[in-house]
């Protein structure tokens, strides 16, 4: 990389360093939610589509630019998670488009391909909405466009980009009020403006390591995400629940932990932190020692991750009895969150299930995987998620296959479109009525606020339950009996014939059979129905019909 142009060796050190730097900041990313739910994952899924399209070049070592941009574009491609994730591969697929056959990239090349990634993820959206990543793409395009008028240098070209990034970000509550209501700008422009800062920081020589800290609230604390970064000698798991005394610094707390192990950890609500990290065998005590010379201990939890995972391991050995399709069939995969969930569909006639929802969102290879081999070249597909259904269409135009997506938001909906599968039917026609049936159900998602904030004339507390009607606030109780019999209300179930409650993970059979009585009780002219979810973060999912 010279001051003049950068080639193919220097972009892929470029894209590494972005790579670097969102992930130190992604808990920062992640906690952008505008709803205080425990599901903020525009940071993971951003993480995992740059992994994804660094992973494709990182063996590479082509000393052409476009060369090396392409292999970033498809790796992006391929593991786009997200809405964040899908428009971030839209990005570079402009990107790479724009420098298709250039072995360098100097100030002229680097705005027109700023500009393509613009152009591309505006046309990969079927409706954008100012005032998200978008919006700070065209920002940032703007700016390179006027930086070459008076530079020659890619760098300053990228620092002004930078700089634009970070402007447009702080402006996005300006275009989306329900920003301006949370408190919170834009996550997926700040993923964007991360991995560009990230680029600036590697030219400039400083550190990638030194995050940004942001505690993250307690109920947001996603600890079983972090079975999936286990590394080889972290044998065990340690919790720690305490309270600190005065003078305790967040970033020596940080620092001191790297030294003891990985996966690291740290909520907070009310004055007490939640610590979780993974430590090899010798070193298992050593967080809780460290931690009784900071404060006051109320909890420790420490499990065998060899045990963890091995009995994983076993649950994913059970398999489903899916639907054996015959070609010419109509084949449907279907995104599930939970085990429960997954019986269901299975029992309803889907031939293939991705394991994803809530914080764990699929990537376009995940979808494509699930029905490329499938021996038919009719497939539906249903995310059952708002954020999937980016990756599902991005699947969709990487096969050859007939492919239909149902833009199903949720799992009522995905299980209601599924009473219209006829797999010898006509693919259009089947999808057609499938598509239909999403609004005949009425949709609750209850679960426990991750933070303190006043929304659409909703006001929430920390730790209050909440309850989501069609993916909006509607609720804020303290306790999930009145959450769901309130929601119930405000959901008019009284005017439906049906109630069915899917409990999570994190509920016993029992206290979902008593939620249900009570409800049977005041709705006695309803039928009321209790299933097994399995779903995370979520206590209830409930379908109204």
């Amino acid at each position: 990389m010279t001051s003049k142009s950068i080639d193919g060796l220097a972009v892929k050190k470029l894209v590494e360093a972005g790579l670097a730097w969102l992930r130190t900041n992604q808990q920062t990313v992640n906690a952008l939610n505008v709803f205080p739910v425990p599901d903020g994952d525009t940071g993971t899924n951003m993480l995992l589509t740059m992994t994804s399209a660094y992973n494709e070049v990182s063996n590479l070592g082509h000393h052409s630019a476009g060369q090396m941009i392409a292999a970033v574009a498809q790796g992006a491609l391929m593991g786009a998670r997200g809405n964040s994730g899908v428009i971030l591969s839209q990005l570079w697929r402009g990107f790479s488009r724009a420098l298709h056959g250039q072995d360098v990239i100097d100030a002229p090349a680097l705005a027109a391909a700023f500009a393509e990634a613009r152009d591309t993820a505006y046309k990969g959206v079927v409706r954008p909405v100012e005032g998200t990543i978008l919006t700070v793409s065209k920002d940032i395009a703007i700016a390179a466009n006027l930086a070459i008028q008076d530079t020659d240098d890619p760098v300053e070209v990228l620092r002004r980009c930078v700089k634009a990034a970070d402007e447009s970000v702080q402006r996005t509550p300006e275009f989306l009020p329900i920003l301006k209501q949370a408190g919170v700008v834009d996550s997926g422009g700040k993923g964007l403006f991360f991995i560009l800062e990230g680029m600036l920081r590697f030219i400039d020589g400083e550190s990638l390591e030194a995050p940004l800290i942001s505690v993250q609230p307690l109920s947001a604390m996603n600890l079983e995400n972090a079975m999936d970064d286990v590394e080889e000698g972290q044998d065990w798991e340690v919790v720690v629940d305490f309270r600190p005394q005065s003078g305790f610094e967040l970033q020596a707390f940080y620092n001191r932990l790297e030294e003891m192990g990985t996966s690291i950890q740290v909520g907070e609500g009310e004055g007490m932190y939640r610590m979780h990290i993974h430590t090899p065998l010798e070193k298992r005590y050593e967080p809780i020692d460290y931690i009784m010379s900071l404060g006051t201990i109320t909890k420790v939890a420490m499990e065998n991750l060899l045990a963890q995972m091995e009995e994983i391991g076993n649950q994913a050995g059970t398999t489903l009895e899916l639907t054996n399709i015959e070609p010419g069939q109509i084949a449907v995969v279907t995104v599930s969150p939970g085990n429960g969930i997954s019986r269901i569909f299975a029992s309803l006639g889907v031939a293939a299930i991705v394991s994803g929802g809530q914080t764990m969102n699929p990537s376009t290879k995940d979808i494509l995987e699930a029905f490329e081999n499938l021996p038919t070249d009719k497939v539906i597909i249903l995310p059952n998620n708002k954020n999937i259904v980016l990756a599902a269409n991005q699947a969709k135009e990487v096969t050859v296959k007939q492919v239909r997506v149902i833009p199903s938001r949720n799992i009522p909906q995905g299980l209601a479109s599924m009473l219209h599968l006829n797999p010898d039917g006509d693919l259009d026609k089947i999808a057609e009525k499938m598509i239909k049936a999403l609004e005949s159900v009425v949709t609750g998602e209850i679960t426990v606020a991750t933070r303190s904030v006043e929304i659409d004339g909703v006001t929430v507390k920390e730790g209050q339950v909440i309850a989501l009607l069609n993916g909006t606030l509607a609720v804020a109780s303290d306790s999930l009996e009145h959450a769901c019999m309130e929601f119930l209300e405000k959901a008019h179930a009284s005017e439906y014939e049906l109630i069915t409650l899917f409990y999570g993970e994190d509920l016993k059979h029992s206290e979902a059979n008593h939620i249900a009585d009570l409800i049977r009780e005041k709705y006695s002219g309803q039928e009321v129905e209790v299933q097994e979810g399995g779903q995370p973060h979520y206590q209830f999912i409930i379908s109204i019909e």
